[in-house]
């Protein structure tokens, strides 16, 4: 049975967590393909919230084995913190199992992050400052520590002292920061960290194939988004690893052809966290209710997200990038309210209609937003499970955002609660 790809495709904050949980039941495995602590969401089951950073959504389910992948970036503590938060409310974590191939997030790393972020001053990413790009740095560079590192403890005492001969040198001459102390990291890691994680380390590899191979359904879900990609996001505003459903392969360890179902995650609306162009940002009273309707709030940081309407010449190209079998809606519920909505259809750049996402930052950063207006429903949709039962006005506004992006829109969120969905294919 060919493994299925979950991914984000506008700034993250889709509600991923929501429909990686739908898609889940019907799996044996579940795996997390990049990313580290810096993602988080949110899944509400029988009214009760899960807050997950790092742990795939499949753990809920008894029958589904959760798999951290090799691409992703992970911190021991939070990690452990996770596990215990979910034991203690009736989840059983023992099944997880987390890559040895899959690099570790360190205390320096965060340091660093803060430190780069502050440095910026006006230019600064709106990073989380967990480690994440400091660790994925290292990773390139060829001087981290991985996973699998914690069995021995001899190699994560070399390795360590290796990264930190560096390390400090600049934490201490370009920061002015005190130095790291490796035996007590060490010790922190290898007599803390070490015995807790050492019984769920696996070969990832061998556990996907296995299941592959034997029939079985095998989910891999990325973290933020499209357009926090790497290679195809609003560089530099993006985080350090390819969420895009390519991404998949290299995080996961499988080939395209072992791909066939791809689902692409799009609000109703959009919102996006942090600096960074956003043609279709919202400024006003519209705005405000899409933050505070939709509780468009950090799940890790808090933050207030960045509220727009639905852009459609983004979706078009996150159709292309991730060869979206089909999109999935969520929280279009939010929309209830409106009496009119809109969704960007072209940009206007120098005076010029464009109708796919320019490759130049300097055109995106100028692009105005060329709108279609459509009428709003004015009703409550969150208890509608069947398509039919949606209003006339809401079921256009999905066949138009359909029409726009050219994928078919299969799920539809019509709440935040597990069940509060429909399938238009049903």
């Amino acid at each position: 049975m060919p493994a299925t790809v979950v991914v984000g495709t506008q700034w993250g904050d889709e509600g991923k967590g929501k429909f990686t949980d739908l898609v889940a039941k019907e799996m044996e495995l579940v795996v997390r393909y990049q990313g580290g602590h810096n993602a988080g969401h949110t899944l509400v089951v029988d009214g009760e919230s899960f807050a997950l950073q790092l742990i795939p959504s499949g753990v809920l389910y008894d029958h589904i084995t959760p798999v951290i992948g090799n691409g992703v970036v992970v911190d021991p503590k939070v990690l452990l913190a996770e596990m215990d938060m979910l034991t203690s409310r009736g989840v059983d974590c023992t099944t997880l199992k987390v890559s040895g191939n899959a690099h570790l997030i360190m205390p320096y790393h965060q340091e660093l992050d803060a430190l780069h972020e502050r440095h910026l001053g006006d230019g600064k990413l709106g990073t989380t400052k967990r480690g994440i790009g400091p660790a994925y740095a290292d990773k390139s560079m060829r001087v981290g520590l991985r996973v699998q590192d914690l069995t021995d403890p001899k190699i994560f005492r070399q390795k360590l002292e290796v990264v930190l001969g560096y390390t400090n040198q600049v934490l201490t001459k370009v920061f002015n920061r005190l130095p790291v102390d490796a035996d007590e990291l060490a010790a922190l890691y290898l007599n803390e960290y070490a015995p807790r994680v050492i019984p769920h380390i696996g070969d990832a590899i061998s556990i996907v194939h296995g299941a592959l191979e034997a029939g079985q359904g095998v989910l891999l879900e990325g973290a933020q988004a499209t357009f926090l990609d790497l290679d195809h996001g609003t560089y530099p505003f993006v985080t350090s690893s390819n969420p895009v459903a390519g991404g998949a392969c290299t995080g996961a360890g499988v080939g395209p052809r072992d791909i066939e179902r791809i689902i692409g995650i799009a609000k109703a609306y959009v919102t996006r966290v942090g600096s960074g162009p956003f043609p279709t940002e919202l400024f006003d009273e519209v705005g405000d209710h899409l933050v505070e309707v939709g509780r468009e709030y950090g799940t890790n940081t808090g933050r207030r997200r960045r509220p727009g309407w639905f852009d459609a010449v983004m979706m078009r190209h996150a159709v292309r990038i991730n060869s979206l079998s089909e999109i999935a809606l969520t929280k279009l519920d939010i929309l209830d309210g409106l009496e009119t909505l809109k969704v960007c259809v072209a940009y206007d750049i120098d005076g010029k209609r464009v109708e796919h996402l320019p490759y130049h930052q300097s055109d995106l950063h100028k692009a105005t937003p060329i709108y279609e207006e459509l009428p709003g429903w004015g009703t409550d949709i969150s208890a509608v499970t069947k398509p039919a039962e949606l209003p006339k006005n809401a079921a256009d506004y999905i066949a138009f955002l359909e029409d726009q992006c050219g994928a078919p829109v299969r799920l539809v969120g019509v709440g935040p609660g597990r069940e509060q969905f429909l399938d238009r294919a049903a």
